[in-house]
């Protein structure tokens, strides 16, 4: 008895040293033109990745209009699959249609899941079949500790990816599309009836910034890959899990701040850093500690003020002039008048003042 107490206990113990630490923060900033690492910690924690699976979504698409299988103007079109998909998501009907220019858009801006469901089915016929490729272009690219079960992000088994993986994502998108950039750095769009800004705090705030992508999902936590940049050097960052929108942005900040400012030492490169973390293998799952009764109440009394997300980093500053909408909306008469891909909805500007920076999304 005492020896399977013994064993038990042991085994207990194991377990608890190989659980990932509920204030792991993942992070990661690289140099974009040297693939210098010029910051990272716990850079090999696997992750939930939340919606920023949409970038790997967006690669997806952009290497299948570069084989010739897609253009910007090819249909997208929901259907009942896709718009049974939980929120965020526009509420498209089933067979109403857009352009994958405009759906790009939309789950870039907004995140919207049945639209990235859309376009997964447009693409490759199937969601399953636009997963698998997705999974086969992230083994290409060396996304070695990453694995996609939809093209939204929301939480499953078999979903997750690391630091690290994100910040190869990024750099291979910066590198092998730069033609695409701007997806990633729209202040927002509008559909000719509603705007929608973007949630990703640095664009129009931090100094060169120019995108890329934020997710929010209670098991993440508040999650944002961005770059920037300024005379001639471009940086990307990932931050992971962090306590909210105002905080992954101030830590966003910082790290652009520092990678585009400091001179490089010797340092490893994306290729040359070597995983570490005994608990990297183990996907963490910080819900306790985001989305917590407490939790949302220290959030709340800490960053928040009147209903805005309060930024503390000296880096990032407030828009005072009207957001640049683009349009993005459906086909046919379902949408106003469509303007091209980096013209501003004319007479459907926001005003950033009125537009308060966006609330997290509840989890499903």
């Amino acid at each position: 008895m005492r020896r399977a107490a013994a064993l038990a206990g042991a085994a207990l113990l194991l377990t608890a040293s190989l659980t990932p630490a509920a204030n792991a923060n993942p992070r990661m900033l690289v140099d974009v033109n040297t693939l210098q690492v010029i910051e990272h910690e716990d850079a090999f924690q696997r992750w939930y990745p939340a919606s920023l699976t949409k970038l790997m979504t967006a690669y997806t698409v952009f290497r299948a209009i570069k084989s010739g299988e897609m253009t910007l103007e090819s249909p997208v079109i929901m259907t009942k699959n896709a718009a049974a998909e939980p929120p965020s998501k526009m509420y498209f009907k089933p067979g109403q249609k857009m352009t994958l220019d405009s759906a790009l858009k939309i789950i870039l801006v907004k995140s919207a899941n049945d639209v990235a469901v859309a376009i997964a089915e447009s693409v490759s016929g199937s969601e399953q079949g636009f997963i698998d490729r997705m999974n086969a272009e992230a083994a290409r690219i060396g996304m070695s500790s990453s694995h996609f079960i939809n093209p939204h992000g929301l939480p499953g088994k078999g979903q997750y990816t690391t630091a690290r993986d994100l910040a190869v994502l990024a750099v291979t998108l910066k590198r092998e599309f730069p033609q695409y950039s701007s997806y990633f750095a729209l202040e927002g769009f509008t559909t000719g009836k509603k705007q929608y800004p973007n949630y990703n705090m640095l664009i129009g705030r931090f100094d060169g910034a120019d995108g890329m992508k934020t997710g929010f999902i209670c098991a993440s936590g508040f999650n944002q890959v961005s770059s920037a940049t300024r005379n001639g050097r471009s940086v990307v960052s990932v931050v992971l899990g962090s306590d909210s929108l105002g905080a992954r942005a101030d830590i966003s900040a910082g790290m652009l701040e520092k990678g585009l400012t400091m001179r490089t030492a010797k340092v490893p490169t994306l290729g040359q850093l070597r995983a570490y973390g005994e608990t990297r293998d183990v996907v963490a799952d910080i819900s306790q500690e985001i989305c917590s009764k407490h939790a949302a109440k220290i959030r709340s009394e800490g960053r928040d003020e009147a209903g805005r997300q309060k930024l503390l980093s000296p880096y990032i500053h407030e828009v005072n002039r009207p957001l640049k909408l683009v349009f993005a909306g459906l086909l046919g008469g379902d949408t106003a008048k469509s303007v091209g891909n980096d013209e501003v909805a004319a007479g459907d500007i926001g005003d950033a003042i009125n537009i308060p920076i966006p609330i997290p999304r509840p989890t499903f």
